[in-house]
């Protein structure tokens, strides 16, 4: 089981910060790329960014220049800074992850999601 708690979001004016965070926790053997994912009202959910295990990292055009994902493996952690926020950039963020797993027969993979954070950009 794994269980993924983030934090950071909120209500901020057009060109102001968010940081959110998302930690990991559970009997995985490790993770793999951890993503950050986002779902206006209306629209489906896309990518937002992701970083490999390595520190790789790919970002939507949309947020390109604006956030940064990274990571912080010793805490299982993956953190999105939003900089310049616009308020297309309203939605609930998720997290999200790709963990292995060790039981004993080999490695198996399972992805999972954050339960979501409300980020809403408006003056």
């Amino acid at each position: 089981q794994v269980y993924l708690a983030e934090s950071g979001g909120g209500l901020v004016q057009p060109g102001g910060s968010l940081r959110l965070s998302c930690t990991a926790s559970g009997t995985f053997a490790r993770i793999n790329d951890m993503a950050w994912y986002c779902e206006a009202p209306g629209k489906q959910r896309e990518k937002v960014a992701v970083i490999s295990s390595g520190g790789s990292t790919n970002y939507a055009e949309s947020v390109k220049g604006r956030f940064t994902i990274s990571r912080d493996n010793a805490k299982n952690t993956v953190y999105l800074q939003m900089n310049s926020l616009k308020p297309e950039d309203t939605a609930v963020y998720y997290c999200y992850g790709d963990f292995v797993f060790d039981f004993g027969l080999g490695y198996t993979n399972t992805n999972s999601w954050g339960q979501g954070t409300q980020v809403t950009i408006s003056s």
